[in-house]
C-alpha cells in the first residue's frame, strides 16, 4: 500500500499563507501543539465551545478536508468559514484603506474566527498597522505515494465563490471521480475507514446492533446493494401475491361453473312449473271477474227501481223543503242583523274604553303639570330671595369699597400737608457738608450698605408676596364659609325631599293596595261574566243541536207543559222521573229505559195529598193522566248487596245520578233490577245461578224474575233520554241567564277605578319628580362637598405659604436691623458734631423728620391697597354666584311656561274626549234596545224554523226504508267494482295475461299509483236522488272487457266458496312446488359468461407464474451476493475483534487480557436483525456496553475499529484523540498497539496531547502560534533519532 507523505496547506483556517507538514518515511507520527497555537480553528459559537474545539487539531480538518469530508461535519457551516481570517486589535483603529492602526503599545488580539463569533481574545504585541484586506480563497494538498512509488497529488480548493474544487495531479475533476481514485487506494470516503473523530469513539461502543450492522455493510460494500434488494424484494412478494391472487381466481371460477350447470337443470323444471301456475291464476281472475260484474249487473238494476220510488216520495214534500228553507233564510236575516248590531256594540264599547283610557293620563298629565308647575313658581320664589340677597351683598361691598377708596383719597391730600408743615430748610453750607459726611459714611459702611439695600429690596418683595398670600387665605376663608353654608342649606333640603318620597311612597303602596283589589274584583266578575256567557252558549248550541230534527207529539208536548204548571202551582211536585235521574255512562240508557219502563213519565211528589191535589187538576183542565209516586208514603225494599259483588253486573239503582232527596222514588222505580253488560251475563245470572231479579242487558233486552224474555226497544227508549236532555239544557240556560243578569254592572266601580290610577299615576310622577330632586340635591351636595373640599385644601396649601413667609420676612428683618445698627454707629460717629451743631441727638432724627412721613405714606398706602383687593375679590366671588342664580331661575321659568302651556293643551283634549264618551254612550244604549228587538225576533223565527222541520221529518219517514235499501245495495255495488278494480290492477301490477275482447283497452289504462275508482273519503249528500250515494266512478272498468269465452261453464254456474277454494289451492299447489326448486333464471346466461372469463384467467396465471419465478431469481441473485459480501466483512473482523482485544487489555498482571466477541441475530438475513458486540474486560463479568466505564469503553471500541480497518485497510489511519478518556496505562497499551502494527502498509497519523502516546511515535508534527506573523506554524522532528 501507498503512503501519506505531507499536507499542503493554504490560507486554511488559522493557516495564513503556504505551509506543509512533512511526515517522511515514519510510520507512526504524533501532531501535538499547546491550546490556543492555532491548531483548531472550529468556529465555535461561544467561548465555551470553543476551547473545547482547541483540543483537536488544524491537521484533522486539514485531512478530513482534502479527502472529501463534507464541511458539516468540519466544524462548519460554510466552506468560506474554513478560509484564514486575520485578526483585529481590541484598541485598533479601522482605517478608510481597510488597515488596522493601534492607538498605544501593547494591545489584546483577537482571532478573526473568534471574534466574528464573540470568543475571547489572548494579548500579542503586534505592530502599528494592520492589513485586514483577508484572502477569499484556500486549499490544501495531500502528497500520496502509490506501490509504485510514484506520487499522487490529491488537492482541494475554496474558491472565491466559495464552493470546491477538485484536483487529481493539477487536472480539475469532479468529486465522483476525485472519490474513486481515493477509493483505488482503498480510501472509502463514505464509510471513513482513514480517520476516527475524538467523538467518534465512544459512540462506536455505545451504538445499537442496526447501527453496528450498517457500518459492517458500508466497509463491506453490501450497503450498496440495499437499495436493489430493497426493490427486488418488493416485487417478489407482489409477485408471489398477485399468482396467488390469480390461482384463487382459477379455483373459483370452476366451481362457479359446475354451479350454474346444476342452477340450468332447476331453472328448466321451474319454468314449466310457472306455465302451469300462470294457468290456474287466468283461470281464477276470470272466474272472480264474472261474477264480480254479474254481481254489479244485478245491485245495478235493483238501485234504479228503488230511486224511481224515492223520486215519486220526494216530489210530495218539495213543498214543505220550500217552507223549511225560507223559515231558515229569514233566521238566517235576524240572525246577520243581530251579528251586525253586536258588532256595532263591540265598537261602541272599544271606542268607549279607548275614550276612557285616554282620559286617564290626560288627567294625570295635567296633575303632573300643574304640580310641577306650583313647586316651579315656589323653587323661583326661593332663588329669588336668594339672588336679592346676594344683590344686596354685591351693594353692601361695592359702597364699601367706594368709602375705602374716598378714605384713600383723602388721606392722601391730608399727607401732602403735613409733609409741607413739617419739612425743614437746611442752609446750602449744611447741605454739603451733610453730603460730604453721607460720602464718607457710605464709603465706611459700604459693605453693610450694600448688603442693607439687597435685603430692603428683598424685604420689599416678600412684603409684597406675603401681603398677597394673606389677601389670598382671607378670600379661601370668606368661600369656606360661603360653601358651608349652601351646604347646609341643600342638606337641609335633602332631608325634606327624602321625607316626602318616604310619604308619597306610603300613599302609592296604599293606592296600589286599593286598586288591586278594585281590578281583582273587575277581573273576578269579568272572567265569571265569560266563562257564563261561554257556558250558555254552548249549552244553546247543544239545544239546537238536540232539538235539530227532533219530533214530539202533541200528547208529549201537552204532557210536559201540565208538569210545568203543577211545579209552579204545587210546591211538592219534584218532576217525571226522566228528569229526577240521569244514566251515568251512554251505555247504560238503553237499560236503564228498560228497568224504569212505565215509571219513566211517572211524576213523582212528597206525599199523597199532592198526588191527589195534581189528579184533581188534570181532571178538571182536561189535560190528560199521569202516574204520581208520592216518595214519603211508598213501600220500597231494600237491595240484595249479594248482588252488587257479581261480576259483569250492576244494580240498576247504581247506574243513574239522582238527587239524594228522591232516593226512596229511585229505588223504588229501580228495585232489585240488574244490569248486565251482555245477554250471556244476564242468562248466567237468571238461568244458571237462580238469581229472582229483574235482569236487564245493555242492548235493552230483560229476563224477567219469570224467565220471560223480552227485547227491541233501544232507540225509542234512547229518544226518550234525549226529551229529558233537551228540558235540562233549557232549564241549564234560564239558570245561566239568571246567573248573568244577577251580575253587578262592570261600570259599577269603573268610576273609582280610574279615580284611582289617576291618582296612583299622579303619585308615580310625584314620586319621579321627587327622586329627581333627590339625586339634583344629591349631586348638588356632593359639587358642594367638592368644593368645600377643594376651598380648604386650597386653605391648606396656601396657609403653610403665609407661614412660612411671614417666619423668612421676619428673619429677613432681623437681619436688616443687624445691618442697620453697624451703618447707625459709623453715622454717629461721623455725623455726631455736625448733629450737635444743628441740634439734633442723631443724624437719623433729622433724615426721621425727612422721611417719617414718607414711611407713614407708603404704610398707609399698602393698608388700603389690602383693604381695596380683598373687596373687589369678594364682590367678584358675589358676582359669579349671582349669574348662576339668575341662570337658574330662567331655567325654572322656561320649565314653567312649559307646563303652563301643556296644562291648556291637555284641558282641551279632555273637553272634547268627554263629550265624544257622551256621544258614544247614548249610541250604546240605542243599540242595546235594538238587540234586545231583534232577539225577540230571532226567537220566534228559530221556533217557526223547528215547526216546519217537524212537518217535513213527518212526512220524510216513508221514504227512509227505501233509502236504506238503496244505501246496502250502493255498498253492494262499491264493494264488487272495488274488489273487480283490485283484480284488474293485480292483473297489470303482476302481469297476468286475461283474454280481452278485441274492441277492448289494454290493462296498461289501469292506474297503479294509488288512485281507485272508489273514493272511500267522498262525502254523502242527503235527501237528493241526483247524487245518490253510489259513486259512478265505482263502475269505471276504463274500457277494459274481458272474454269469458275461455272459462268453463260449470264455473259460470257455480259460485260459492267451495269452488273459488279449489281454485287457490291449485294455485298454492304449483306455487309451493316451485318454492322448492328455486332456480337461478340467469345461470345460463351467466354460466357463458364465467366459461370466457376462465380462458382469460388461466392465461393470466401463467402470466403471474412466470413473473414471480423471474422475481424471485432476481432477488436470490441480489441477497446471495449481500449475505457474501456481507458474511466475508463479519468473518474477517469477527476473527480478528478477539485477539486485537486480547492484545489491547493485555497487561503483565494479566497476560490473557480480556474477550470480545460480535454476535448475528438473523444468520439467513444477517443485515436484517442487527449485531451485538460483547466486550469483557479483564477478571470482569459479562455486562452491557452501556454499564462498562469510559475507558473500557474506549478500548472496546479502538479493538472494533481496528478490526474493522484491518478488513479493508487505507494505507492511514489518522485517529483524533482517541485517548482522552484513557488513564496512562491504558494510553501506554494504545501507543503499544499502534507502534507493534505501525509499518509499511498502516501508516498511523494521531493526534494527542498525552505524552504517553506521542513519546512513543516515529516523529511529531508540532503546531504553534506566531504572533508576529498572526498564523499558525508548524516544525517536525524525528524521533528516531533519540531512541
Amino acid at each position: 500500500m501507498g503512503k501519506l507523505m505531507r499536507l499542503e496547506l493554504f490560507n486554511f483556517k488559522s493557516y495564513k499563507g503556504h505551509h506543509v507538514l512533512y511526515f517522511g518515511d515514519s510510520y507512526f507520527t504524533s501532531i501535538i501543539g499547546p491550546n490556543g497555537s492555532g491548531k483548531s480553528n472550529s468556529y465555535s459559537p461561544s467561548l465555551r465551545d470553543h476551547r473545547r474545539g482547541l483540543m483537536g487539531f488544524c491537521s484533522m480538518d486539514a485531512i478530513s478536508f482534502v479527502l472529501g469530508i463534507k464541511s458539516s461535519h468540519l466544524r462548519s457551516s460554510h466552506l468560506r468559514d474554513l478560509v484564514y481570517r486575520g485578526r483585529v486589535l481590541r484598541t485598533a483603529k479601522i482605517n478608510e484603506d481597510g488597515s488596522a492602526t493601534i492607538n498605544g503599545g501593547a494591545a489584546q488580539a483577537i482571532d478573526s474566527d473568534i471574534v466574528a463569533n464573540g470568543s475571547e481574545a489572548t494579548p500579542s504585541n503586534l505592530s502599528q498597522t494592520q492589513e485586514r484586506n483577508d484572502p477569499s480563497s484556500a486549499w490544501v494538498m495531500a502528497v500520496y505515494e502509490d506501490d509504485a512509488g510514484d506520487e499522487q497529488y490529491w488537492k482541494r480548493s475554496i474558491t472565491n465563490q466559495g464552493s470546491s474544487e477538485y484536483r487529481i495531479n493539477n487536472r480539475v475533476v469532479t468529486a465522483q471521480q476525485y472519490n474513486e481514485a481515493m477509493e483505488a487506494e482503498n480510501i472509502l470516503v463514505k464509510a471513513r475507514n482513514f480517520l476516527v473523530f475524538q467523538g467518534d469513539v465512544e459512540a462506536i461502543a455505545s451504538q445499537s446492533p442496526k447501527d453496528l450492522t450498517r457500518l459492517i455493510e458500508q466497509i463491506s460494500g453490501s450497503l450498496e446493494h440495499r437499495a436493489e434488494y430493497e426493490r427486488l424484494k418488493d416485487a417478489h412478494e407482489e409477485a408471489i401475491e398477485n399468482q396467488n391472487f390469480n390461482l384463487n381466481r382459477r379455483r373459483g371460477m370452476n366451481s362457479e361453473i359446475k354451479q350454474y350447470q346444476e342452477q340450468k337443470r332447476e331453472a328448466d323444471t321451474y319454468a314449466k312449473k310457472a306455465d302451469l301456475r300462470d294457468e290456474a291464476i287466468v283461470t281464477h281472475v276470470l272466474y272472480k271477474l264474472y261474477h264480480l260484474q254479474r254481481a254489479i249487473d244485478e245491485s245495478t238494476d235493483e238501485i234504479k227501481r228503488h230511486q224511481e220510488e224515492v223520486k215519486e216520495q220526494r216530489r210530495t214534500i218539495a213543498k214543505y223543503e220550500r217552507n223549511v228553507d225560507e223559515a231558515k233564510k229569514d233566521q238566517a236575516k235576524v240572525a246577520r242583523e243581530i251579528a251586525k248590531i253586536e258588532r256595532g256594540m263591540q265598537q261602541t264599547e272599544k271606542q268607549i274604553e279607548e275614550r276612557e283610557n285616554s282620559l286617564v293620563p290626560i288627567t294625570e298629565k295635567i296633575g303632573l303639570a300643574s304640580e310641577n308647575a306650583r313647586k316651579g313658581k315656589a323653587r323661583v320664589g326661593e332663588i329669588n330671595q336668594e339672588r336679592d340677597n346676594r344683590k344686596d351683598t354685591i351693594k353692601r361691598l361695592t359702597k364699601d369699597l367706594k368709602t375705602v377708596e374716598k378714605a384713600e383719597a383723602h388721606w392722601e391730600v391730608e399727607w401732602n400737608k403735613a409733609s409741607e408743615k413739617e419739612g425743614r430748610v437746611l442752609h446750602a453750607s449744611d447741605l454739603q457738608e451733610y453730603n460730604r459726611l453721607r460720602e464718607e459714611v457710605n464709603k465706611s459702611s459700604s459693605s453693610d450698605q450694600t448688603k442693607l439695600d439687597n435685603l430692603l429690596r428683598q424685604q420689599r418683595a416678600d412684603e409684597d408676596a406675603v401681603n398677597s398670600l394673606r389677601s389670598k387665605l382671607d378670600s379661601l376663608e370668606s368661600q369656606v364659609a360661603s360653601i358651608e353654608d349652601e351646604r347646609k342649606d341643600v342638606q337641609h333640603h335633602q332631608v325634606k325631599t327624602r321625607e316626602i318620597i318616604q310619604e308619597t311612597n306610603r300613599q302609592i303602596d296604599e293606592k296600589k293596595r286599593e286598586l288591586n283589589a278594585f281590578t281583582s274584583e273587575r277581573l273576578r266578575l269579568a272572567q265569571l261574566r265569560t266563562e257564563l256567557d261561554e257556558k250558555l252558549q254552548a249549552c244553546l248550541i247543544k239545544l239546537l243541536e238536540a232539538e235539530d230534527g227532533r219530533k214530539q207529539s202533541d200528547k208529549e208536548i201537552k204532557f210536559k207543559a201540565a208538569v210545568a204548571d203543577m211545579k209552579r202551582m204545587f210546591p211538592g211536585v219534584k218532576g217525571r222521573v226522566s228528569e229526577l235521574c240521569r244514566p251515568k255512562q251512554k251505555k247504560f240508557e238503553d237499560a236503564v229505559s228498560t228497568v224504569l219502563g212505565r215509571h219513566f213519565d211517572a211524576v213523582v211528589v212528597d206525599n199523597e195529598q199532592t198526588a191527589k191535589d195534581c189528579i184533581q187538576y188534570l181532571r178538571e183542565q182536561r189535560r190528560g193522566q199521569a202516574t204520581f209516586i208520592p216518595y214519603e208514603t211508598i213501600s220500597t225494599k231494600d237491595v240484595n248487596n249479594n248482588l252488587k259483588n257479581m261480576k259483569g253486573c250492576w244494580m240498576a239503582i247504581d247506574t243513574i245520578d239522582f238527587d239524594r232527596s228522591v232516593e226512596r222514588a229511585m229505588k223504588y222505580v229501580c228495585g232489585n233490577a240488574i244490569v248486565c253488560d251482555t245477554l250471556a251475563t244476564a242468562k248466567q245470572i237468571c238461568y244458571e245461578k237462580g238469581v229472582e231479579a229483574k235482569a236487564v242487558s245493555l242492548d235493552g233486552t230483560v229476563i224477567h224474575k219469570a224467565g220471560l224474555m223480552t227485547g227491541g226497544r233501544g232507540k225509542e227508549q234512547r229518544a226518550r233520554w234525549e226529551d229529558t236532555e233537551i228540558e235540562n239544557f233549557r232549564k241549564l240556560a234560564e239558570k245561566l241567564r239568571r246567573e248573568l243578569s244577577a251580575l253587578p254592572e262592570s261600570r259599577r266601580n269603573a268610576t273609582e277605578e280610574e279615580s284611582l290610577q289617576s291618582e296612583l299615576v299622579g303619585l308615580n310622577q310625584k314620586l319621579s319628580y321627587a327622586n329627581e330632586e333627590a339625586r339634583a340635591h344629591d349631586r348638588n351636595f356632593a359639587s358642594k362637598k367638592k368644593e368645600l373640599g377643594h376651598a380648604k385644601q386650597q386653605v391648606e396649601e396656601v396657609r403653610p405659604k403665609y407661614e412660612g413667609r411671614a417666619a423668612e420676612f421676619a428673619k429677613l428683618k432681623d437681619s436688616i436691623e443687624m445691618h442697620r445698627s453697624a451703618i447707625h454707629e459709623v453715622e454717629d460717629n461721623v455725623f455726631s458734631a455736625f448733629c450737635e451743631r444743628l441740634g439734633y441727638g442723631t443724624i437719623r432724627d433729622y433724615e426721621s423728620k425727612q422721611g417719617s412721613l414718607q414711611q407713614e405714606g407708603l404704610q398707609k398706602r399698602l393698608e388700603f391697597r389690602q383693604q381695596r383687593t380683598r373687596l373687589e375679590a369678594r364682590i367678584n366671588f358675589e358676582q359669579q354666584q349671582l349669574q348662576e342664580t339668575l341662570s337658574r331661575i330662567k331655567t325654572l321659568e322656561n320649565r314653567i311656561s312649559q307646563d303652563e302651556s301643556l296644562i291648556d293643551q291637555l284641558q282641551s283634549e279632555k273637553v272634547s274626549s268627554t263629550e265624544a264618551l257622551d256621544t258614544l254612550a247614548s249610541t250604546l244604549d240605542e243599540q242595546r234596545e235594538q238587540l234586545e228587538e231583534r232577539q225577540a225576533d230571532l226567537t220566534k223565527k228559530v221556533e217557526r224554523v223547528a215547526e216546519q222541520r217537524r212537518e217535513v221529518q213527518k212526512r220524510s219517514k216513508h221514504i227512509d226504508g227505501t233509502l236504506k235499501a238503496i244505501s246496502s245495495l250502493e255498498a253492494e255495488v262499491q264493494r264488487s267494482a272495488t274488489d273487480k278494480f283490485a283484480v284488474l290492477r293485480r292483473c297489470k301490477v303482476e302481469d297476468i295475461t286475461i283474454p280481452l275482447t278485441a274492441d277492448s283497452e289494454p290493462l296498461d289504462k289501469i292506474p297503479i299509483d294509488g288512485a281507485r275508482p272508489v273514493d272511500p273519503d267522498s262525502m254523502d249528500i242527503d235527501d237528493d236522488l241526483d247524487s245518490s250515494t253510489l259513486d259512478m266512478a265505482a263502475l269505471q272498468d276504463f274500457g277494459i272487457v274481458v272474454d269469458f269465452d275461455d272459462l268453463a261453464e260449470d264455473l259460470k254456474e257455480e259460485h260459492d266458496d267451495e269452488t273459488e277454494e279449489s281454485l287457490e289451492k291449485k294455485i298454492t299447489s304449483l306455487e309451493e312446488e316451485m318454492k322448492k326448486i328455486s332456480p337461478n333464471m340467469r345461470a345460463i346466461e351467466r354460466l357463458e359468461g364465467v366459461e370466457s372469463k376462465l380462458k382469460t384467467t388461466e392465461r393470466d396465471f401463467e402470466s403471474a407464474r412466470k413473473m414471480a419465478k423471474k422475481a424471485k431469481d432476481d432477488f436470490e441473485e441480489v441477497k446471495e451476493l449481500r449475505t457474501e459480501l456481507f458474511n466475508k466483512a463479519f468473518s474477517h473482523i469477527s476473527e480478528q475483534i478477539g485477539p486485537i482485544y486480547k492484545e489491547l487489555t493485555r497487561s503483565a498482571a494479566l497476560p490473557m487480557g480480556g474477550q470480545a466477541y460480535l454476535d448475528v441475530m438473523d444468520t439467513d438475513s444477517p443485515f436484517t436483525d442487527g449485531i451485538t458486540y460483547h466486550a469483557m474486560p479483564p477478571l470482569k463479568r459479562f455486562r452491557d456496553m452501556e454499564h462498562l466505564s469510559g475507558g473500557e469503553k474506549t478500548m472496546a471500541a479502538l479493538a472494533l475499529l481496528f478490526a474493522i480497518h484491518s478488513f479493508q485497510p487505507s494505507p492511514f489511519f489518522v485517529l483524533d484523540e482517541v485517548d482522552a478518556a484513557l488513564d496512562n496505562a491504558n494510553v501506554a497499551k494504545i501507543a503499544e498497539y499502534i507502534r507493534g502494527n505501525a509499518g509499511p502498509g498502516m501508516q498511523f497519523v494521531v493526534i494527542s496531547l498525552k505524552g504517553g502516546l506521542f513519546e512513543k511515535s516515529e516523529g511529531l508534527v508540532g503546531v504553534y502560534r506566531d504572533q508576529t506573523a498572526n498564523s499558525s506554524k508548524v516544525l517536525t522532528l524525528d524521533l528516531r533519532k533519540y531512541q
